[in-house]
């Protein structure tokens, strides 16, 4: 039987893709928000697409502010937009590995 591939929602585009393929931003009980590297903190969970366009648009629209209901500073934003870049690097590096 083959192994299920958990889905998660792009708050941008609206589609599902496998969870592997998304980055995962957090917001905890104390209302911190981080961006979730290993994919296992406690808290809800926003999720986009490794896309330049993508984050610029989570930045351009505050879509972060609305799906955690909270005011995030644009300095969060652009350190999404960075970490990003970090990914895309890494991944036309090594190819398709996202891994840290």
């Amino acid at each position: 039987m083959p192994k299920k591939i958990s889905m998660r929602k792009d708050i941008v585009s609206g589609q599902l893709y496998p969870q592997k393929d998304l980055i995962r931003i957090v917001k905890n009980k104390d209302n911190d928000v981080f961006i979730d590297k290993e994919g296992r903190q406690n808290g809800r969970g926003a999720y986009i697409s490794i896309d330049k366009k993508t984050a610029q648009q989570v930045k351009k629209r505050h879509l972060l502010d609305k799906a955690f209901k909270i005011k995030i500073s644009d300095n969060f934003y652009d350190e999404l937009i960075e970490y990003v870049d970090h990914k895309l690097a890494r991944m036309e590096l090594f190819g398709n590995k996202v891994d840290e």
